[in-house]
């Protein structure tokens, strides 16, 4: 299945190089064929579940990163460097020539998008299309400010026992002793755990790694993202380290298939606190706190104001490392691409653009309503 695939691929790209306008022109009409095809798609989550986020997939993401895992710098990072030069140089060469040929022109670039809409579908975003996590776990989604507020104090308290356990004082913040790289190793421990209660979180071949753009990253306001076409998880490494081992679960967790944001955010939520390590456990808790602190002061400002005492003062003191964090880089570049990423989740099932990420604050209430943290 994997050299068909390789095959496919590659004949795809050299169809795309050595084209004439006439396969150019195909290529085109391939890339609204995809988009149909993609649409209907989404009617059929079971279908999609099955045969492709349980049936090809799985052979895609382990050969990509068996391929590219052993390689210690990102190699999507560098594709994107030089598809971004390839197309500048292609408009500069083509500047004079807009007036004259601007139906061939636009052909082209609809057939250069086709086959990267190929691609980006074929080797990961099919997922978008499967079925919801909420009902393959069997929980409900929907909560109270009631409910939100009695989970959050049990969150609270779990916090700051770990928080006091790791410091030993109440007034000093957590600061992580592993360097980046033992953070994404120690990560993989987290899946072999949350594995052995749910076998569709399972994680094999690491193919974790610190983006080589992590300073735009930051600009622009991400922790990190997934290649969809070399499958590597790309992690910004500026990010206060506290941080770093939840989000880099969170970018594990679409490695395996999980594209929804909200989704990602639970399962790496849920493979930091089963990981056997404390910092890792103290990362997930505080990062799920946080969240469930702004959706109370989304709701009920006052409320919001009445837990925060309530936290240990060095916990938020790392909560006010990541404000600053987000301060340092704020920038007009974050707003753009908040703009962009946003219609991009709209676009691809997520209605609720960017607040899809705290969307998880739901399925967590709804996980632990009868279950200790």
């Amino acid at each position: 299945m994997i050299s068909h695939l390789k095959i496919l691929l590659i004949f795809t790209v050299i169809m795309l190089l050595t084209a004439t306008m006439k396969k150019k022109k195909l290529l085109a009409l391939f890339f609204i064929v995809q988009i149909i095809f993609v649409k209907l798609l989404s009617f059929f989550p079971e279908f999609t579940e099955r045969w492709y986020s349980n049936g090809i997939y799985p052979y895609i993401a382990a050969f990509s990163r068996i391929l590219l895992g052993w390689v210690g710098f990102s190699v999507g990072d560098i594709i994107y460097g030089i598809v971004v030069f390839t197309g500048l140089r292609w408009l500069w060469k083509r500047r004079k020539t807009w007036k004259k040929e601007y139906k061939n022109n636009l052909i082209s670039i609809a057939a250069a998008l086709s086959v990267v809409y190929f691609l980006f579908n074929a080797l990961w975003a099919f997922n978008y299309s499967r079925v919801p996590l909420y009902k393959k776990m069997g929980i409900e989604k929907e909560y109270t400010l009631t409910e939100l507020t009695d989970f959050t104090k049990k969150l609270i308290t779990k916090t700051n026992a770990l928080h006091l356990q790791i410091t030993h004082n109440d007034t000093v913040k957590v600061v992580i002793p592993y360097t980046v790289s033992q953070i994404y190793t120690g990560s993989v421990n987290g899946y072999n755990s949350l594995q052995q209660q749910y076998p569709y979180f399972g994680y094999s071949h690491e193919s974790i790694k610190s983006s080589l753009i992590s300073l735009p990253l930051s600009y622009m306001g991400f922790g990190g993202y997934l290649n969809p076409f070399t499958n590597e998880a790309q992690v910004n490494n500026k990010l206060p380290l506290y941080n770093l081992p939840t989000t880099t679960c969170h970018e594990m967790a679409h490695q395996i298939g999980f594209a929804n944001e909200s989704e990602a955010n639970f399962i790496g939520f849920m493979a930091s606190i089963k990981n056997k390590d404390i910092y890792f456990q103290y990362s997930g808790y505080s990062f799920a706190l946080k969240y469930c602190l702004r959706n109370i002061a989304k709701i009920d400002e006052k409320e919001a104001k009445k837990l925060a005492p309530l936290i240990n003062k060095g916990i938020r003191k790392n909560f006010k490392e990541s404000e600053d964090f987000n301060k340092k880089y704020e920038s007009f570049i974050e707003d753009i691409f908040k703009y962009i990423y946003d219609n991009y989740l709209k676009i691809n099932k997520q209605k609720d653009g960017i607040e899809s990420y705290s969307k998880f604050v739901g399925l967590m209430v709804n996980y632990y309503k009868d279950k200790n943290l």
